[in-house]
Formats: C-alpha cells, structure tokens, sequence
C-alpha cells in the first residue's frame, strides 16, 4: 500500500510538472510597494501627490536648462499632473502609472502598490510639487536615471533619496508669495518665460506665511538637507504553471487522504 501511494504521488507531481513546463513562458510580474516620506524639519516644505511611473525609459518630461512644458507645469504649477500622466501614456502606452497619496506633510508616509512587468518596465520615473511655491518640484530628468530592474528582473536599487538642492525650479511661474500654492492666491501667478533649474533658497521667502495646512512656514533648509525618500518593496507573483503545480499536488495529497480515510483496495486489488 505505502508503495502504491508514493507511486501515485511521483504520478500526480510530474504531471504537473510537464503541464507547467508545456504552460507558455511569462514575463517576470511582480508587485511593487511604493512607500514615500516626507523628511523635510517640522514646518517646512510639504509635497503634492507623487506621480509615477514604471516604464521603458522613453518618456522625458523635463531636461536641466531647458524650457519647462506643459507635462512638467501640470506637476509644478498645483501639482494635479493631468497633462504630465496624458503625455506620459501617449509616450510609453504600455507602462505603470499612478499617482500616491494625498498632501504630504512634514514626516507623513504614505504608499500603493502596483504590479508591474519587469521586462517591459524597467525604469522608474516620479515628479511631485513641492509646496508652499509658485513652480518648484522633485522629479527626475532623464527618463533612464532610476533603473528598478535589471534585464534578469532582479531588483537593481531599494530607495531613492532626494535632498533640498535636488529641488527644481520649473521657471514657468514668477516667483510671488502672493500667488503661491498652499500660502498665497494662485489665481494671481504670472508667467515667467525661464527655464528648469535647481532652487530651494527661495522657500526662505515664505517664512511666517501660514500653509493651506494651518502651520506657519519655517524652511529650515539647507543644501544638504534630507526632504524626500522613495523606498520599493517588490514581491514576486506566482505564475499559472507554479499554480498547476500546487494544484495537482493538492490533488494527489487529497486522494491519498481519502483513500486512507476509507479503506479503498490501492488499485489493481481486488476486494476481499
């Protein structure tokens, strides 16, 4: 009996197996948690929503030195994003995108998940408004900067830092505390014809202004100055073959159960 059921166990177990081997190849999926955190000092900077997304490395929404576009002005300039994710889904159809969390204020953490197809979407591309400002934001500038994946999809970096003098100056919106986002009336900006920049010493101007969030500004910034961290978690999602496999051996442990539970002769046995 005990060699009849190892019989049939080998039996069920490589049936599985050459069904998942038969199965068609799949992409290396995965589900990536994004968590963000806001580590600028008590009563400074906030940030916007973050816009993300996991992509082929083609989609470049802004260049250091350049003019700003309407893609990263929509993430600048309020930070809703609306033409920043068209633009992005009109140059990377097949990517990842989304968007994280509401206002984030001074130590808050929020984060999603999402899943993710390693081979298609390698890289990672990100941009929020960092508030109180006319046009400043975090962001990255060259579409292939952040590599999540590399091409065996192993994981290729756990978090992103950003520090103060990595903040962006859009150069779209003159800078005015009275027009500001989160202090001022934005209703009243004003363009101003410039060009993408590094700039965190104008949140200086806003110090003693009270945010949108009910705390008076104080930016505390210097260079060095830690305010953003981007961290992933990246979980592996089983594949249709992996599931047959545990299906068939579920089976087959099952069977031999109930034909212990029952007294069934092994088979070939005639009853007595």
């Amino acid at each position: 009996m005990t060699h009849r059921i190892h019989s049939l166990l080998r039996t069920a177990t490589g049936t599985a197996a050459v069904l998942a081997l038969c199965a068609p190849a799949q992409a290396a999926i995965v589900d990536v948690t994004v968590t963000v955190q806001n580590l600028a000092p008590v009563n400074s900077i906030s940030f916007a929503p973050l816009h993300v997304g996991f992509n082929n490395g083609s989609f470049d929404a802004f260049n250091l030195g350049g003019v700003a576009t309407a893609p990263i002005i929509s993430v600048a300039e309020g930070g809703a994003g609306g033409a920043w994710q068209a633009a992005f889904a009109a140059a990377d159809p097949t990517a990842t995108r989304g968007t994280i969390g509401g206002l984030l204020l001074p130590g808050a953490t929020s984060s999603l998940t999402f899943r993710v197809d390693t081979s298609l979407n390698p890289f990672f591309t990100f941009g929020a408004m960092a508030v109180p400002s006319n046009d400043f934001f975090i962001g990255n500038d060259r579409p292939t900067e952040y590599r999540l994946f590399n091409a065996n999809g192993s994981q290729n970096l756990t978090t992103i830092g950003i520090k103060a003098n990595e903040i962006w100056d859009a150069g779209s919106e003159v800078f005015d505390p009275a027009a500001a986002a989160f202090v001022g009336n934005n209703d009243l900006r004003r363009d101003q014809n410039s060009v993408v920049a590094f700039n965190f010493a104008e949140f200086a101007g806003f110090n003693g202004l009270t945010t949108g969030a009910g705390y008076v500004f104080n930016s505390a910034l210097t260079a060095d100055s830690d305010v953003y961290r981007i961290s992933f978690g990246v979980s592996p999602v089983p594949e249709p073959g992996s599931y047959a496999l545990l299906a068939a051996g579920l089976a087959a442990i099952g069977l031999v159960a109930r034909r212990r539970r029952v007294g069934t002769p092994a088979l070939g046995t005639a009853a007595a």
